[in-house]
């Protein structure tokens, strides 16, 4: 898959009249957000560096989608502070929009419009002078191979093609940061991969990203930290190796009936020394841990 435009090597790089982006992209201190006095994000504080590819992990209602909200200004929090680009969430709204580019989980693309519509209308809700507009839209349609399409209605296209879409849509007014919700969900693996390579290509070019998403393999392949929430809290902030690192690297598995039993060892060599000891090793093995293992050990529960 090429992910080169038309007399450049790569897409250009995000330029803004503002000033460019400080060191932290964007921050949340003691965040609540309660709905019907019940909180749903509980006292949530962290950091995303520019240029980072922070990945935020939860189950089913941890309260991912309402911190994706808010970060959006889709959703005013309860209490406390979120800065996003350098701007306030809540007292400057549109300055923040014009900073973000959103891809939801659900497909918010115009199925009954054109490729290129869909593109134009973007555009011109951002205000984007129609000289540089075309010009813009021509780019990011070439860059996520969908330019042969660009004629064509959205109802015509695959799901992978439609999330491509979504993407060079929320990249068009050129933003600071990239917010994807879920963007894979339900997609095949071959397809899953290729919205990879243009993630990836997009975060090598400085683009700063948060993502959400129910697969492990995704974070593994895509994120340099990560956030774990469970029932509206941040319970583990980190790299994959600093979870390893913490929780363990090795682990002994036993098969008890149809489920498996594991225990947490601080390296692989001590896990297989653990193995040798043992008398009856029948449904035993040893593996190197992974962002599952430590997020069913800390959540108590699988993602999905």
């Amino acid at each position: 898959m090429s992910l080169s435009t038309p007399g450049s090597s790569t897409p250009a790089s995000p330029q803004h009249n503002q000033q460019a982006p400080t060191a932290i992209a964007v921050s949340l201190q003691g965040v609540y957000k309660e709905y019907n006095n019940v909180p749903v994000v509980n006292n949530l504080s962290f950091e995303i560096q520019a240029g980072e590819m922070f990945g935020l992990l939860g189950p089913n209602g941890a309260g991912k989608s309402t911190t994706i909200r808010m970060l959006t200004t889709l959703t005013k929090l309860s209490q406390g502070t979120i800065h996003v680009a350098g701007h306030d969430v809540v007292c400057e709204p549109w300055q923040v929009r014009q900073r973000i580019g959103v891809v939801l989980q659900q497909l918010s693309v115009d199925n009954d419009l054109s490729v290129w519509e869909n593109m134009e209308f973007h555009g011109r809700m951002h205000h984007i002078p129609k000289s540089r507009r075309q010009q813009e839209i021509d780019r990011w349609l070439e860059y996520v191979e969908l330019a042969d399409r660009r004629d064509d209605r959205v109802k015509t296209l695959s799901g992978g093609m439609k999330r491509r879409l979504q993407i060079a849509r929320a990249l068009l007014h050129q933003p600071d940061i990239l917010f994807l919700d879920e963007p894979t969900v339900g997609l095949d693996p071959q397809t899953r991969r290729r919205l990879w390579e243009i993630i990836r290509d997009l975060n090598k070019q400085g683009m700063t990203m948060l993502l959400t998403t129910h697969y492990m393999d995704e974070v593994e392949y895509l994120c340099d930290r990560i956030g774990i929430m469970d029932a509206g809290r941040l319970i583990e902030l980190g790299t994959l190796a600093e979870f390893r690192q913490k929780h363990g690297e090795g682990m002994v598995m036993q098969q008890q009936g149809d489920r498996w039993d594991y225990q947490f060892f601080p390296t692989l060599e001590a896990a297989n020394a653990y193995l040798d000891q043992q008398l009856d090793k029948t449904g035993m093995m040893v593996r190197p841990s992974n962002l599952e293992d430590i997020f069913v050990e800390l959540t108590g529960r699988n993602l999905d």
